[in-house]
């Protein structure tokens, strides 16, 4: 059996090895044999760094564009431009896209934060807030269209063929929060603080981003535009950048997080009851 047999037997297997084995292998040449032994007490900076997240990154798209071709070939791409260009819906949808993540994130800060300033959005206590908002502009754009054009352009799609809404945003979610595992453990001893490591880090991964996962689904499958998605992916990157309160760590940001997943869970299960999206 020929290599485009398999794949297109198996596309979605293919799909997925492929996207980590490019963002986990990439990530794990780049730092080299080094720095993996102390890989959890480290932080990355500098060259370095920006090198990681653009091979991480490079995940998720190169090998979107690859199954793609393989298993379509140049029309699929045509469909993926397609979608990409999709910009003409309707207007409550661009509210839902750009005003889920700020909302919901931004909400569940100023809650917590009566009970304690560890929670104080980020944005209202940096020194450098044009700095902040640079940053989480320039990372905010360029990172979901690298992902969402592997995620929502090829994987939804595929998924959407056998399961309802729900579980295909649910088992997107679940594996895009596993694909940021190997990024996450870079420093992960002392972000956690008195948190055991097993905990913390399944809280990061599996908190928000399935819930939010399902949200996004749930907006794709109403306009089938790529263009939306990457928007709404968009605008939870920037607004968690800009909202992740200075210095949180450990059981804070624990407590942060599944509030934050909570909230998520609860708009998800009020569109459910008044769509029936599951």
């Amino acid at each position: 059996m020929s290599i485009t047999s398999v794949i297109k037997l198996h596309p979605l297997i293919v799909y997925y090895a492929l996207a980590f084995a490019i963002s986990w292998g990439g990530f794990l040449i780049l730092i080299g044999p080094s720095r993996i032994s102390g890989i959890l007490d480290q932080t990355l900076s500098g060259p370095l760094f920006m090198y990681v997240v653009l091979v991480t990154l490079s995940g998720p798209i190169v090998a979107g564009i690859l199954t793609t071709i393989f298993v379509y070939g140049k029309n699929g791409l045509h469909d993926i431009v397609s979608r990409l260009r999709r910009w003409r819906v309707a207007v409550r949808w661009y509210a839902i896209a750009i005003l889920t993540g700020p909302l919901s994130v931004f909400a569940t800060l100023f809650v917590l934060s009566i009970f304690s300033p560890a929670f104080i959005p980020g944005i209202l206590t940096a020194g450098d807030k044009a700095s902040l908002v640079a940053l989480a502009l320039i990372v905010g754009l360029i990172g979901p269209i690298c992902e969402e054009l592997g995620w929502t352009g090829f994987a939804i799609p595929h998924l959407r063929k056998r399961y309802s809404i729900f579980a295909t945003g649910l088992i997107v979610g679940v594996l895009w929060g596993f694909w940021h595992f190997i990024s996450n453990l870079y420093g992960v001893r002392t972000s956690s603080g008195n948190v055991p490591l097993t905990l913390f880090m399944s809280v990061i991964l599996f908190s928000f981003l399935p819930p939010y996962r399902v949200l996004m689904t749930w907006v794709y499958d109403h306009t089938k535009s790529l263009f939306m998605a990457i928007i709404m992916h968009s605008s939870l990157l920037i607004f968690w950048l800009i909202a992740t309160p200075t210095g949180i760590t450990g059981a804070n940001q624990v407590t942060w997080y599944i509030v934050w997943a909570v909230v998520l869970w609860v708009i998800a299960g009020i569109i459910y009851l008044k769509n029936k999206f599951i």
